[in-house]
């Protein structure tokens, strides 16, 4: 126990020393590996510092022309995306997903997560970022644009994959599907492809279109890198008709018609002529003469059919560059090697078919000895193994990578293998106690280990202020919003919980967790309503899970509704027993919080929110306290009855002598000026 509340509070502990790797300065020359930052994206590589920045700078382009397609101001990322480039075929094939045992036939791949997100690129090809251009445009339309139908996705992605970028313009709107009829060997020799697959224009050239009303309504599963599986009616008229919609600038018609079918629930066949003001019929005409008059995508399909020619027609339409060389503050500094292999391995540890290798590397890498610099080591956590060189220049041998110890962690945590995640983190905060995925990690593990335990989150102050320090961090980081909502709900009321959850559902609209989260928190603030629309709304949910704790808790709403107890906390009580725990605090203030719940029953005021500055406390008639807190022009005097036993997060201890701090409390408002207070946030 005694190992583990040594972890639950590294983020606290000032007189904890971490490890830091240091190469010898023949190894860092030898060391070919980088890491560059363009504005949004980190590029670890080891292609030279010319790719790496020309990729950095391709994806800051690619970002910037979503968000003008889309006409969004703001393009979000909730997750962390890092881009790693191989400068050969041979480390890239070692480590791509295989398809039928052989390594993908693309040069780039999209790998998401729960936790952050991977692309890989074989950085000897060129252009090797446009075959993950599609994948790209997905993941930022999951971040940016509200769940619809398929055929938006899928026609806007394949729309953006078409694109081609330089220092000057970009290109955009060819067939993305189209690939020469030869196929050229490495002597040069061309001979025809044994099985072509028919591009978006020999499809859309046919006598035969989906009906207009069928193809956006029609469910599809969305396909994968594999060759061919976007070549279908369905992708080729999507990608036309967000063709003809962007180009003729009815993306607003589209939130309309989209806000009739998916809010409104209006037919289909009623709301294309509300939303667009033509016919299903007119709309359906107005596409097929669009794609007829795009001569450019016809040029370019003859000439991928004559051997040894290239097609010189441009794409349909050219612009000039959103974000040149001279806009994007590009940096680089060399990156440890075994870091970028830690990197590599844990990329493998999340394909499947790569797993089992990828783990090995990992657990070598963390089991490695690396030398450090001689400091008076106290955390019990380093093992020290032995002294090298001690008449001269002492070095002390350490244990591991830290990257390679936070990625065992997260697999452990993903598997519910909680004692060995905490185990990790404990190494990995040893190496590197300043890496803020580390408190991310420890804050995910937390709340796991509650909801697999059905027990309270342990650590809940610690927890608060490393979210925060993440937030700080990565300030679009969604799921540590969501996490600091759910923390906040826990130990401090459903106002400030509430305000946590809007902003990761904002930074990720189509995340039904985070919508179970705020039906779960207008659950406890008595919003019978809401959190009932929600749940009927996520019970029909393609995601079984989400579906069936959707309908778990409308069964238990009128039970917390009539009796203000849930069904599932009746249940829990019954079954479970108590657990001993070396956070004995929290289970006392959990008590607190109950007595003070249980004693204010009666009080029906609204519980609100604020965030402020705290100008003083008045304590002259303890234990009574009052709290002046000030934001903007407000000015409130908030009062607690007993300042001994108010909810205190960020703090262990209330004190009279605070002054000048920044703070967020709830309370339940009594006049325009003054309230009783019901938790204060000390941050």
């Amino acid at each position: 126990m005694g190992r583990i509340r040594s972890i639950f509070f590294l983020s606290l502990s000032p007189t904890l020393a971490g490890l830091v790797f240091v190469a010898s300065a023949g190894a860092a020359e030898q060391n070919p590996w980088l890491e560059i930052h363009s504005t949004h994206y980190t590029v670890i590589t080891d292609a030279g510092q010319k790719k790496g920045a020309e990729i950095a700078l391709r994806f800051e382009q690619m970002r910037a022309v979503f968000g003008s397609l889309l006409m969004k101001d703001r393009v979000s990322e909730p997750l962390p995306l890092t881009i790693l480039a191989f400068k050969n075929d041979k480390s890239y094939y070692q480590t791509a997903p295989l398809q039928q045992g052989q390594p993908m036939g693309v040069p780039g791949f999209f790998l998401a997560g729960e936790d952050q997100n991977f692309i890989v690129l074989n950085g000897f090809e060129e252009e090797s970022w446009r075959a993950v251009a599609h994948d790209f445009a997905e993941m930022l339309l999951a971040y940016n644009y509200p769940p619809v139908q398929g055929w938006f996705d899928e026609g806007t992605a394949e729309y953006f994959s078409s694109i081609r970028l330089d220092d000057r313009k970009y290109e955009i709107g060819g067939d993305p599907e189209l690939q020469s009829s030869f196929h050229e060997d490495l002597l040069g020799n061309q001979t025809p492809s044994r099985t072509p697959q028919k591009s978006f224009t020999e499809l859309l050239s046919g006598q035969v279109w989906l009906a207009l009303p069928d193809l956006l309504t029609m469910k599809h599963e969305p396909a994968t890198n594999n060759q061919g599986m976007r070549n279908t009616l369905f992708y080729a008229q999507s990608w036309m008709t967000m063709h003809y919609l962007l180009h003729e600038k009815k993306l607003p018609a589209t939130g309309t018609y989209f806000d009739l079918v998916e809010n409104q629930h209006v037919p289909v066949e009623e709301a294309i002529p509300r939303a667009y003001g033509m016919s299903a019929a007119e709309f359906d005409r107005a596409v097929k003469d669009y794609f007829h008059s795009l001569t450019s995508l016809f040029t370019t399909l003859d000439a991928s059919k004559r051997p040894g020619e290239q097609s010189t027609a441009p794409e349909p339409y050219e612009f000039p560059e959103l974000v040149g060389p001279a806009d994007s503050a590009i940096t680089s500094k060399t990156f440890p090697e075994a870091d970028a292999q830690a990197i590599g391995a844990e990329i493998k540890s999340r394909i499947p078919d790569r797993r089992a290798a990828g783990l090995e590397e990992l657990n070598t890498l963390a089991t490695t000895a690396v030398p450090v610099p001689p400091r008076p080591f106290t955390n019990r956590q380093v093992k020290q193994v032995k002294k090298d060189n001690a008449d001269d220049a002492p070095l002390l041998t350490a244990i591991g990578n830290e990257i390679a110890h936070r990625a065992l962690a997260w697999n452990h945590i993903e598997s519910g293998e909680f004692d060995a995640a905490l185990e990790e983190l404990g190494d990995a905060a040893a190496l590197d106690r300043q890496d803020l995925w580390i408190r991310y990690y420890l804050s995910v593990l937390k709340y796991r280990m509650a909801q697999a335990k059905k027990t309270d989150i342990q650590g809940l102050p610690n927890m608060l202020q490393d979210l925060r320090a993440v937030v700080e961090w990565y300030p679009e980081f969604a799921d540590a919003y969501d996490l600091t909502a759910v923390a906040r709900m826990e130990g401090g009321g459903p106002a400030a919980a509430m305000q946590a959850e809007r902003t990761a559902i904002r930074l990720s609209p189509r995340n039904q967790q985070y919508l179970l989260h705020m039906a779960e928190i207008y659950e406890s603030d008595k919003k019978w309503d809401a959190a009932r629309a929600l749940l009927e709304r996520l019970q029909s949910s393609s995601n079984a899970q989400i579906a069936a704790a959707s309908r778990d808790r409308l069964g238990e709403l009128l039970a917390q509704q009539r009796y203000g107890v849930s069904g599932a906390t009746i249940a829990s009580d019954r079954k479970l027993s108590p657990q001993s725990s070396p956070f004995d605090v929290l289970d006392q203030d959990a008590a607190k919080r109950a007595a003070a719940q249980a004693q204010t029953a009666a009080d029906l005021r609204p519980e609100k929110f604020l965030e402020g500055r705290l100008v003083s406390v008045d304590y002259s008639q303890a234990p009574t306290a009052i709290l002046i807190v000030s934001s903007g022009a407000t000015t409130l005097k908030l009062r607690t009855a007993d300042y001994k036993s108010l909810l205190l997060i960020g703090a262990d201890s209330f004190s009279c002598e605070w002054n000048n701090r920044s703070v967020s409390v709830n309370y339940k408002p009594g006049g325009l000026a003054d309230g009783d207070l019901v938790s204060v946030e000390m941050h």
